[in-house]
């Protein structure tokens, strides 16, 4: 895969926001809800095209040298090709440079390949909420996950 464009959410991005929450996820997100989301306190977030459209997008929100992932999503037909690995590495480096220590992110319990994508990136599990995610069967619980992020490593001299 060639690198993704990745372009900063800004508050008129609402409708691609709404649009992708809608093409990765079920229980999706309307115009409304992504203007709330934008319109918080320390919220960031990036949307990253692929050939030439718009196929992910991360929004993450941090406070108190904390942040969590509220949302991070690939489109189906562009999945496991490393565009979300792209969209958590800048955020990570983003939350770095705000100071942030801990990134946590919530994650469907049935949901196994987000789960073993998040492990793979050094987060762990470290509660559970039981019933959280509505299903058409019931309800399942959502894992809470996460990441240490420690200061950037030093550079070297050459």
């Amino acid at each position: 895969m060639t690198s993704p464009h990745l372009a900063p959410v800004t508050a008129s991005a609402t409708s691609i926001l709404a649009a992708l929450h809608r093409a990765c996820f079920a229980d999706p997100w309307d115009e409304a809800a992504m203007a709330g989301i934008l319109a918080m306190p320390g919220v960031f977030g990036w949307i990253a095209g692929h050939a030439g459209d718009a196929a992910g997008f991360i929004l993450v929100r941090a406070a108190g040298g904390e942040a969590e992932i509220l949302s991070l999503g690939v489109v189906p037909a562009v999945r496991s090709m490393g565009l979300a690995r792209t969209l958590l590495e800048v955020a990570l480096e983003a939350a770095r440079a705000r100071g942030v220590t801990a990134l946590f992110l919530e994650v469907a319990e049935d949901n196994a390949a987000a789960r073993r994508f998040y492990e793979r990136a050094a987060f762990e599990t470290v509660g559970r909420r039981p019933a959280y995610y509505a299903r058409p069967g019931g309800a399942v619980a959502a894992c809470l996950m996460r990441r240490a992020i420690g200061p950037e490593p030093p550079r070297r001299s050459s």
